[in-house]
């Protein structure tokens, strides 16, 4: 077993919300992916002939904004894997290994929320909630620390 120095997933995921990691984001460091998902059919599977649970998964897959980006790095083969192994997964009584397969392939894939962070990936916001966003009022800014630190003028607040 390894000992002490940096993992590849050690510490906490990204967060697209922290200081440090909005910078990121200015210098393009996060990828925002489109909420409808790729819209596109999925692609020719790549492996030996599928089962019909392993063709269901596939196009069910192939249409999440994870996609846009799968296509873009051509993972169709770990794709596939994933689809392979959750299949087998849900067959599996019990077995560990499998399972544990899976999470790997949900998080390398970024179809769980520390895949998301740890692939600086963020969904952009449904067409609906930006419309409705943009319809409301602008929302009540907190108070930064400036704003308490105000000097008060003399005469105003004896």
């Amino acid at each position: 077993m390894p000992r002490g120095g940096a993992r590849a997933v050690s510490g906490p995921a990204p967060d697209p919300t922290s200081l440090r990691s909005s910078k990121a984001m200015d210098k393009g460091g996060w990828r925002t992916l489109p909420a409808e998902g790729r819209g596109e059919p999925a692609p020719e599977w790549p492996l030996t002939t599928p089962s019909d649970r392993e063709m269901e998964l596939w196009d069910d897959l192939w249409a999440k904004p994870q996609a846009v980006a799968w296509e873009d790095m051509g993972q169709e083969l770990e794709v596939a894997l994933a689809c392979r192994t959750l299949a087998e997964a849900e067959r599996a009584d019990g077995r560990v290994d499998v399972k544990k397969m899976v999470r790997g392939y949900l998080d390398s894939l970024g179809l769980s929320v520390a895949g998301m962070n740890r692939n600086r990936w963020k969904v952009a916001p449904a067409a609906e909630a930006a419309a409705e966003a943009a319809g409301q009022a602008e929302p009540a800014r907190r108070p930064s620390a400036r704003d308490r630190l105000r000097v008060v003028p003399s005469g105003e607040g004896a």
